[in-house]
């Protein structure tokens, strides 16, 4: 089985896989995890023994029982599906919880699984659900129990103190839900910033492929043409045009290496070859001299280093406009001007053939729309378009401090 094959087989399989998971996830929720198990047996631990010994030193009210410490048990035993059904673990616990109070039994700390569900509920998105209990909780922990006989009509001070702590377990809760949202956006902001990276960096190499490429394969063209019309009636000239070839097919091997290169360098490492820039301007020139395109330099300003990545797009715009030149130009020249002025770095390419007729005219071509791409990421400015009076230019200018 090719690789095409696997790849297509394998899509629609993990399609599949991906609907079945969505469904489980839908008809089962989440399953009972090692956490749910722990926080459960600690509720019960502490809901069940701490509300045993304290009631024991609670002679006034009624002692435990099978169906008290049933209540007892009701409430975290929920707490194991807390996960897949948070508003039914959240009525579950109420009801036994309040059931417990009303009838009379020992006070202690038997609202241990009723506020873990409280909380759950809130984390899982169910705030509505949550929010309602607090004041039905309010009034019916307070009041149910005198209505029916079973209690004395609560205190002032048991009201305010109820509806405080109320307060706290709202806020406690809320609070940890926005932090939780918070983490969550920022894991989800550096996600997306890593795509974003990584789709940015897949697109410099595409840039710098298609730049070495592009430029040394339409020169092994043109010399493989020329030697092919050759090799019968002038042999010399044709060795010439072979001899062409290999150093192009030279030079695209070792830019390719170079690009590769900074693929594999690992923490930021520096790169073992220097990075192509304007000190090849002179190279590349002869190479378009040998491919049969005549060109001029020129130099304005004061030459000096500039910042590494300004170097290679000024170098790259040169070699994808020289390029286009020798594809669509036919029987042209071409000048290339560069400019050094205080905060910026001009670079023109002209050539005097069928200006507007050519594809990079029109923008369609990847070599101009990889020349705006690399002009915008440095903050710059870039014309392509027929000159007055014939021809074609592109002219660049790029930054020096990176502003735009």
């Amino acid at each position: 089985m090719t690789l095409g094959e696997r790849t297509a087989y394998a899509g629609p399989v993990s399609a599949i896989e991906g609907i079945e998971r969505r469904l489980k996830a839908r008809l089962w929720g989440d399953p009972v995890r090692p956490g749910d198990v722990m926080i459960a047996l600690g509720a019960a631990a502490i809901q069940i023994a701490g509300t045993y010994f304290a009631a024991r030193h609670q002679p006034t009210r009624r002692s435990l029982d099978a169906l008290a410490f049933f209540l007892l048990a009701v409430g975290p035993a929920g707490l194991l599906i807390r996960r897949r059904y948070p508003v039914v673990v959240l009525a579950v616990a109420f009801a036994s919880t309040l059931a417990y109070s009303v009838i009379g039994y020992g006070r202690g700390p038997i609202f241990v699984s009723l506020i873990v569900a409280f909380f759950t509920a809130i984390m899982r998105g169910h705030r509505l659900a949550a929010m309602v209990s607090l004041p039905l909780g309010y009034v019916s922990f307070l009041w149910l129990g005198w209505a029916l006989g079973r209690e004395r009509a609560p205190t002032l001070a048991a009201a305010l103190g109820l509806a405080a702590w109320l307060l706290v377990l709202f806020s406690a809760a809320e609070i940890r839900r926005v932090r939780r949202d918070r983490a969550l956006e920022a894991q989800r902001t550096r996600e997306e910033e890593a795509k974003r990276r990584a789709g940015e960096e897949r697109m410099r190499i595409a840039r710098e492929l298609h730049d070495v490429l592009a430029h040394n394969i339409s020169l092994i063209n043109v010399q493989a043409g020329v030697a092919l019309h050759l090799i019968d009636e002038r042999p010399e000239q044709a060795r010439t045009a072979l001899a062409a070839i290999k150093q192009a097919s030279k030079d695209a091997l070792r830019e390719m290496r170079s690009v590769i290169d900074v693929l594999r360098q690992v923490d930021d490492e520096e790169p073992r070859t220097p990075t192509a820039g304007l000190s090849e301007l002179d190279d590349l020139v002869a190479r378009a001299a040998q491919a049969g395109l005549p060109v001029r330099t020129e130099v304005e300003g004061n030459a000096r280093p500039v910042p590494p990545e300004v170097d290679l797009a000024a170098l790259r715009i040169v070699q994808e406009a020289l390029t286009n030149v020798r594809r669509h130009a036919g029987s042209a020249t071409a000048m290339v001007l560069v400019a050094y002025g205080d905060r910026d770095l001009t670079v023109q390419v002209d050539d005097d053939g069928p200006g507007g007729t050519n594809a990079t005219a029109s923008g369609g071509g990847k070599g101009l729309i990889g020349m705006r791409e690399r002009v915008a990421a440095l903050g710059g400015e870039i014309e392509a378009g027929p000159r007055p009076g014939g021809g074609f230019r592109v002219r660049a200018r790029l930054p020096l401090d990176g502003e735009a």
